[in-house]
């Protein structure tokens, strides 16, 4: 692991992909240099922000300075807040704006907010005239470690979750970290989990500090920073190795085939936010790993107790509104983009920070599983 970084320091992380490699800026403050960074990227360029009613209000003003004071012009695109904004009525309303706004391929469309908007943004530059180039702001902890880095972009289906879209490589994020500061607990913690998801995949010791620093990174300051950059490190190298997600990156995935499943047998509604369905999702799949006999019951109750500590939920009976029923959760788990030919793939673990891809798992052993588990309530 990396030394802790300096409150005022920026790092760099890039993301290795020959000729579409990019940058992650990481910094309390960065989103000042916004513009100039834009600027180094194509000079002359317009941009068109995508951003969410919430957003806008607390950071589109500082966006749209930092571009200001760079000469470059631009313009914004507001959507709804939350979830339901992932939606084939949302992506045609933003790529009608793109358009209209007469965006052209050498401009830049920025994603200002959080995973909802990168993925709905990035699509819709993935889409309109075939393709054109942007840059990820994300403004959510989840975001910044996670769904800003990669290229996945896309939208919900009724049947399942992030079913349509592309990959669509950013030209660069810039991940400030003092944005963060704005957001409510609840937020954050979802966003957590995915930090502690990156320790429990692939980097024990990571996990452990994790264990012991965790207020640290909540309350903010270099603890934040160096946990952020730690998990942009590891899913930079990921991506680098597997940009397309053929083998490796789907590990990546610890715990969202039943996180996915529940938040969208929950509508993709406030009822359970993304984290919240990872957490149960992470702490489902150690369980499973457990009942196979691949790890012990007391690594899979560690895992679960770090997610508790933090305020996550850890059992199904933990949210309210009750449950999908477990024929509708296999139905969506079948839906899963992992799912080849019919059969089942589930990221399960040998202990902490040793997770593998297993395939052709027992449908019936998942559906007999997920039964007991609603039977605990």
């Amino acid at each position: 692991m990396t030394a802790l970084l300096r409150q005022a320091e920026a790092v760099q992380v890039p993301v290795a992909l020959g000729a579409r490699s990019y940058d992650i800026v990481i910094g309390r403050g960065v989103l000042a240099g916004l513009g100039e960074r834009v600027k180094i990227l194509r000079s002359g360029a317009r941009v068109a922000i995508v951003t969410d009613e919430i957003v806008a209000k607390l950071h589109l003003a500082a966006a749209e300075a930092a571009l200001k004071a760079a000469a470059i012009d631009s313009t914004h695109i507001l959507v709804p807040a939350g979830e339901a904004s992932k939606s084939y009525a949302t992506f045609e309303k933003v790529c009608e704006a793109i358009i209209a706004a007469r965006v052209e391929r050498n401009d830049f469309i920025i994603a200002l907010g959080g995973g909802v908007i990168g993925d709905l943004a990035g699509y819709a530059a993935a889409s309109v005239r075939r393709g054109l180039d942007f840059v990820q702001v994300p403004t959510t902890l989840l975001a910044q470690v996670d769904s800003s880095v990669g290229g996945k972009t896309g939208i919900n289906s009724r049947q399942g979750k992030n079913l349509i879209g592309a990959f669509h490589q950013p030209a660069l994020v810039v991940a400030d970290t003092a944005l963060l500061d704005t957001l409510p607990k609840r937020e954050f913690r979802s966003g957590y989990a995915e930090v502690a998801k990156f320790g429990l995949l692939g980097d024990a010791a990571f996990f452990a500090w994790l264990e012991k620093n965790w207020q640290d990174v909540f309350a903010g300051g270099p603890a934040r920073e160096h946990a952020i950059a730690v998990c942009c490190r590891g899913k930079a190298g990921i991506v680098a190795r597997d940009e397309r997600e053929n083998g490796e990156r789907a590990l990546l995935n610890l715990g969202h085939t039943f996180g996915h499943a529940l938040e969208a047998g929950c509508g993709f509604s406030d009822r359970l936010l993304h984290g919240e369905a990872v957490a149960l999702g992470i702490v489902l799949a150690f369980e499973f790993s457990a009942r196979k006999g691949l790890i012990s019951a007391s690594e899979a109750a560690r895992a679960a107790a770090h997610l508790a500590a933090v305020g996550l939920p850890t059992h199904l009976k933990d949210f309210a509104g009750g449950v999908p029923a477990v024929d509708t959760l296999m139905d969506l788990i079948a839906q899963d983009k992992k799912v080849k030919r019919g059969t089942l793939t589930f990221i399960l673990v040998r202990g902490i920070g040793q997770a593998f891809i297993e395939n052709n798992v027992d449908a019936a052993e998942v559906r007999t599983f997920l039964t007991d588990k609603l039977a605990e309530r």
